[in-house]
Order: structure tokens, then C-alpha cells, then sequence
């Protein structure tokens, strides 16, 4: 059976279990993937894409012969993206489906304080959630990290904070899709 990807630091909250038959390989997500129901797969990818578009296409190219074939039709279907597409996506987003790991000791109050008016300021001037990848970060770091970036973002113009926003989902996705193509479950 094939879980969906644990949820990353940030991004779309956890939801409920997909369950995909199990593949005769150990090694597993990707195979499973491959060999799914088609409303399996699309179920398993809008865990880590909310865009339907898009889990409709992914899973209509199967099977992928590795995981980077996999992450360039991603990378390909996120570009091809329409507007609604986008909207739907990010409607799928959370702000912080869990508290930032690494923010503990003096100040983390006051800094998620700060980060919950600035999500508010963002979501007001942008019209949808930030979407940031904080894949690669150290724990100790994250919060730091976000409120920096979108402190730094809210700078930006409309137009070039969605384009943004949009390269955010697709590495954000792109980490999701991996985490499921390796998830031995």
C-alpha cells in the first residue's frame, strides 16, 4: 500500500490515506505508482499537487521509468499550468499545517506572532496563500527562513509574486513526488 508522501515542513496539509495495491518489488513507491488504479494515482498525486489538470496528467503518462522521468513530466505539467489550475493548487495549500520544527527558545512567540500577521498581510495583497520549499533548510532555521522570504515578498508585484509563487508549488511538488515514488508503504 502507498501513502502519500509525509506532509513537508510547509505546504498541503496532511489528508487522508491513499492506499495503492501493493507492487511485487521491494523497492516499491514508483512501481506502485506506475501500476495503480487511475483514480489511485490521481488520488496519490493531489497529495502532492492540489491542481486535479495536473494529477490527471501525470498519471495519464504512466509508467515512468525513474523517478527523474517522473520530476520532468511534473516540472513540465507545473509550467503548463493555467491560471484556475494555479488558484486550485494554492487553494490546497496551508498556511502552516504544523508549528516550524526548529522554532523553539526566546522570541519564537513573538516570531510566530509576526509570521501570522505577515501570512495575513500576504493572503490580503496576494489573494492566496505563500508557498514556500523549505527543503534543504536545517531545522533551526525555518522559521528565520520564512519570515525573511516573505518579508521579502511582499515586495513584489502581483504578477511577479504568482510566477513565484508557482516555482515555490513546483519544487514543493517536486519533493512530494519523490517522497512518494521512494515511500516503501
Amino acid at each position: 500500500m502507498l501513502h502519500p508522501p509525509l506532509a513537508p515542513r510547509y505546504g498541503i496539509p496532511p489528508r487522508s490515506r491513499v492506499t495503492l495495491p501493493p507492487s511485487p518489488s521491494a523497492g516499491a513507491g514508483l512501481d506502485r505508482f506506475n501500476t495503480a488504479a487511475p483514480d489511485d494515482a490521481r488520488a496519490a498525486l493531489l497529495t502532492c499537487c492540489g491542481s486535479r489538470r495536473w494529477a490527471a496528467r501525470i498519471a495519464a503518462y504512466r509508467p515512468y521509468p525513474d523517478l527523474e522521468s517522473l520530476l520532468a513530466a511534473s516540472d513540465e505539467a507545473c509550467y503548463d499550468m493555467a491560471p484556475a489550475d494555479l488558484d486550485e493548487a494554492f487553494a490546497e495549500e496551508s498556511v502552516s499545517p504544523h508549528p516550524l520544527v526548529g522554532a523553539r527558545g526566546r522570541g519564537t512567540l513573538a516570531a510566530h506572532i509576526a509570521l501570522r500577521a505577515a501570512h495575513a498581510e500576504y493572503e490580503r495583497r496576494f489573494r492566496h496563500v505563500f508557498v514556500i520549499c523549505l527543503d534543504g533548510f536545517p531545522e533551526d532555521e525555518l522559521l528565520d527562513a520564512v519570515l525573511t522570504a516573505i518579508r521579502t515578498r511582499l515586495g513584489n508585484e502581483p504578477d511577479e509574486e504568482r510566477a513565484r509563487t508557482a516555482d515555490e508549488l513546483r519544487r514543493l511538488t517536486r519533493g512530494r513526488l519523490a517522497r512518494l515514488a521512494a515511500s516503501r508503504r
